[in-house]
């Protein structure tokens, strides 16, 4: 009998053995629920070159930040490539391109709701509703500019032009708080204010129907709209707005579409 509960507490003892030596090699998986979604701030933003011949139209509820960013763009390229100026208010309905050029700002109806293909048509038209996409962009930028540039700003130049780096479409030009920002051409000022998100305290001067520049991370925009500018005349005064340091955010775009500005500015 002894013999026996000896043998009974041997085997119990072996299996609580194997029991916790396994707990001690397990780990814990937290697995999301089906249909959750990770916080709106841990979200990757894809950021993707412009869809050319692509359009949205506007639905309820929806800015131009928040478009922008459903569809890989920054909100001053959408913002320009439709001629949507300060306030920037867009209504549902409204369709606008994703891309530089073309008709914008177009409202239009909902589509009616399309009927089921039959099996027999099905198959015979599958290819042909397939848009081709084209070949090459639709915007060539130029090797020369009949603007004359000059820099906007005295001071290093601490990140260069990168296509197709949102976070890189002009150069970052280093500086002190307050020291002037200057038109660096001739033009009329076509924005004066801070309702894009990224820029801070932002101008844009239109120097003819094709080229654009930017400047932005001001502390103090010396402009208004509607404002002639000439070259050299100072527009503004360099700071941090949407920035982590002092510094001129400076863009040309050729046709809304940004381009070098090292390309187009005289030599250092």
């Amino acid at each position: 009998m002894m013999s026996a509960m000896r043998s009974h507490q041997t085997l119990l003892a072996m299996t609580m053995f194997v029991l916790l030596a396994g707990c001690g090699r397990s780990h814990v998986v937290h697995e999301p629920s089906r249909g959750s979604r990770a916080p709106v701030g841990e979200r990757p933003i894809k950021v993707s070159e412009p869809k050319y011949g692509a359009t949205v139209v506007v639905r309820r509820g929806q800015n131009v930040y928040r478009i922008a960013t459903e569809n890989g763009l920054t909100a001053l390229d959408l913002a320009i490539w439709n001629d949507i100026g300060s306030p920037y208010t867009i209504y549902p309905g409204q369709r606008l391109r994703l891309y530089p050029g073309g008709q914008t700002g177009v409202a239009v109806k909902p589509a009616a709701p399309l009927s089921k293909p039959s099996a027999s048509t099905s198959a015979s038209t599958s290819a042909s509703a397939v848009p081709a996409r084209p070949s090459t962009p639709s915007v060539v930028v130029p090797a020369a500019s009949n603007v004359a540039w000059r820099w906007p700003a005295d001071g290093l130049v601490l990140a260069g032009f990168a296509s197709g780096d949102p976070t890189r479409q002009g150069v970052d030009i280093a500086g002190k708080a307050g020291q002037p920002v200057r038109a660096a051409s001739d033009g009329v000022v076509v924005y004066s204010g801070s309702g894009l998100v990224g820029y801070g305290e932002l101008v844009i001067v239109k120097h003819d129907d094709q080229w654009l520049s930017a400047y932005g991370h001001n502390r103090a925009r010396l402009v208004n709209e509607g404002q002639v500018v000439k070259a050299g005349q100072q527009i503004a005064e360099m700071g941090r707005s949407g920035a982590s340091r002092d510094m001129l955010h400076f863009e040309i775009r050729y046709n809304g579409k940004p381009v070098n500005p090292q390309q187009y500015l005289p030599k250092r």
